[in-house]
């Protein structure tokens, strides 16, 4: 049955493992920037799903890093009748599993076919368990060097909510290596969304009066999650983003936080990873080279899956998204 945000937070609060894109703040946050929301719990389980309007009354559906709970048949059942009521040319199912994991949502949602994640198909999940010297242990050499670099060199770093400074940043970050940047208005929504329930921190990192790099962090149950991070061109050699995400990680454990998401790494194996990233800058490349240092598991999604509706439009949507950039384009 469809639920009200209510009772969709008091659901989500019973199940710490959920994912923060099954929160009603992302729902929340979704919406101001072109979705729709439907939340349907049947008993224990439950999926928050996205519907992106799209012209003559059609609309595309998606499930991130859901459903919440195990008893997914009955769930899925309701999902795809309200799928139908709001026209989706598709439905996309990802759920919040990692490889080895085998999943098969065929028969929990007939009809339905793998297909391509929209979210990081692989990242590098911290291990936050045990003290902060166990962290460092964990971590690649020259990486406990920059941390106490920054720090012998007076970087600091505070929490804030200066969200003009972190939208220069993500710019100055986003001309420089080549990514996409969100518009301020979203940055400021996640911001304030996240922010006025405790669960996300802007974290700025300065020296001598000028700011060097902000990094945005979130935290949902028993997990948190670097989503957005910049630095700017200046005193790079000072290190700041390496006792950033240091900060990040302390403030993730003080939320109760088991695991630290660094949220984005090439999709390759470990071999061809370590082989590769001092040669290759291009894409999620150039973070993974950052990102190795701090000691997480490379960890890889289960996967996802469509279920297709109407199945010459969705032969059109996704020609359509390939041309504006990838199949994913417009649904993250």
């Amino acid at each position: 049955m469809k639920c009200t945000t209510a009772a969709w937070d008091e659901f989500i609060l019973r199940h710490p493992e959920a994912h923060i894109l099954q929160s009603s703040a992302w729902g929340e946050l979704k919406s101001h920037f072109g979705w729709t929301y439907k939340r349907i719990l049947v008993g224990e389980t439950g999926a928050q799903v996205l519907f992106r309007r799209l012209p003559l009354g059609l609309t595309v559906a998606y499930i991130p890093k859901g459903p919440v709970g195990a008893d997914w048949g009955d769930l899925l059942a309701e999902v795809d009748q309200v799928c139908r009521s709001q026209r989706a040319i598709f439905l996309k199912v990802e759920p919040d599993a990692w490889e080895p994991a085998s999943l098969d949502l065929t028969r929990a949602l007939p009809g339905s076919l793998p297909s391509a994640p929209i979210q990081p198909a692989r990242t590098l999940i911290v291990d936050l368990q045990g003290s902060e010297a166990d962290w460092l242990e964990r971590m690649k050499q020259k990486t406990r060097y920059n941390i106490r670099l920054a720090e012998r060199k007076g970087v600091t770093v505070r929490s804030g909510n200066d969200l003009e400074t972190f939208q220069r940043l993500m710019e100055t970050t986003g001309q420089r290596d080549g990514f996409g940047v969100h518009a301020a208005a979203y940055y400021r929504q996640a911001y304030d969304l996240f922010s006025a329930v405790g669960r996300c921190a802007l974290l700025v990192a300065e020296a001598e009066g000028r700011t060097l790099a902000a990094l945005m962090a979130f935290a949902w149950g028993n997990r948190s999650w670097y989503f957005y991070g910049a630095s700017s061109d200046e005193e790079r050699n000072l290190m700041p983003t390496y006792l950033l995400q240091w900060q990040a990680m302390r403030w993730a454990q003080s939320q109760g936080c088991l695991e630290y998401d660094l949220w984005g790494v090439p999709d390759a194996g470990e071999e061809e990873l370590e082989q590769n990233f001092t040669e290759r800058a291009d894409g999620l490349w150039g973070v993974y080279r950052f990102k190795r240092g701090f000691g997480g598991r490379l960890l890889r999604t289960a996967g996802a899956w469509d279920k297709v509706y109407q199945p010459v439009l969705y032969r059109l949507y996704r020609a359509w998204m390939a041309r504006r950039g990838g199949e994913g384009a417009g649904m993250g």
